[in-house]
């Protein structure tokens, strides 16, 4: 079982004519995702990797009866993008992958968000995925591995290197969703969280925070009520000084006491998560749970 995509999921991939969005559509199609469409305005009528274009993406779900949207349009129009994809009821879940999505336009998004059932992934994320089924975003799909565990993380990189060591342990993953780093997101790690909760066939969630914003406090609070799947946890940016942005937007501690990596450590630990100091760590104690 999954979260969010499975093997049924039809894909619109919104700027598949641009570099970017062209290059992670075939990754994604080889992979075994089932991209039917493509949407940049313009230029319907094209057909890029074996994909028809449509002008819309209400368009292209009409056609094509998508249930999903990758975004990968520049950061000036991405959010004009989410809004379209957020005014098409059909579509489930919409990922943005962009990077420097201006936080105006991302406010605005999210209000719009609120007004739906859709679940938005990102921005600035690489995405989600169901290993051997699908992968919507620019996940290396090679490290991953069908199996039980769960993994939601506002870190990309961090995302792979926990996977990997999972992988070379056996213990494969139900889904992996990477939530972005934005200050600014759609889908926060509470509701990953329910979505594991609520999912049979994943048996230990992998949360991966960082400093910066109150998200994984909150998560700590979502685990210590309503959590019954075991939760382990690693928070990156434990030498980050106060006041410096380190990688992500939303990845800066304001000297307040709050959004440090000692706090949130502390939260998750009281709400009986177990905390790794290291990535081989967080795989370790999810072998010793599985």
């Amino acid at each position: 079982m999954s979260v969010l995509v499975d093997e049924d999921t039809r894909v619109v991939v919104q700027g598949i004519t641009g570099g970017e969005g062209e290059f992670h559509a075939e990754q994604m199609i080889e992979y075994g995702t089932n991209v039917v469409a493509g949407a940049v305005p313009g230029k319907g009528g094209q057909e890029v990797a074996g994909v028809p274009v449509y002008d819309t993406v209400a368009g292209a779900v009409a056609a094509e009866d998508a249930d999903a949207s990758v975004v990968f349009v520049p950061p000036a129009f991405a959010g004009d993008a989410c809004f379209e994809a957020l005014a098409v009821d059909e579509l489930d879940v919409v990922v943005a992958i962009t990077e420097g999505i201006p936080t105006q336009d991302m406010s605005r998004v999210y209000r719009r968000l609120q007004e739906t059932d859709a679940y938005l992934i990102g921005p600035n994320c690489p995405g989600l995925i169901t290993p051997d089924e699908a992968k919507l975003g620019i996940l290396p799909g090679n490290i991953f591995s069908s199996g039980r565990v769960g993994l939601v993380s506002r870190s990309g990189t961090l995302t792979y290197q926990v996977v990997d060591n999972l992988t070379k342990r056996g213990l494969g993953q139900s889904t992996a969703i990477g939530i972005g780093g934005d200050p600014i997101i759609g889908t926060s790690f509470v509701e990953a969280l329910a979505l594991f909760e609520q999912d049979s066939k994943t048996d230990a969630v992998v949360m991966c925070g960082e400093i910066g914003g109150e998200d994984e406090e909150e998560a700590a609070e979502y685990i210590d009520e309503y959590m019954n799947t075991p939760v382990v946890g690693f928070i990156a940016g434990r030498t980050a000084p106060p006041g410096k942005r380190m990688g992500h937007a939303g990845a800066i501690v304001s000297g307040s006491g709050t959004g440090t990596a000692e706090s949130k450590i502390e939260a998750l630990r009281d709400a009986g998560a177990f905390v790794g100091d290291t990535p081989e760590e967080v795989a370790d104690r999810v072998e010793e749970l599985l």
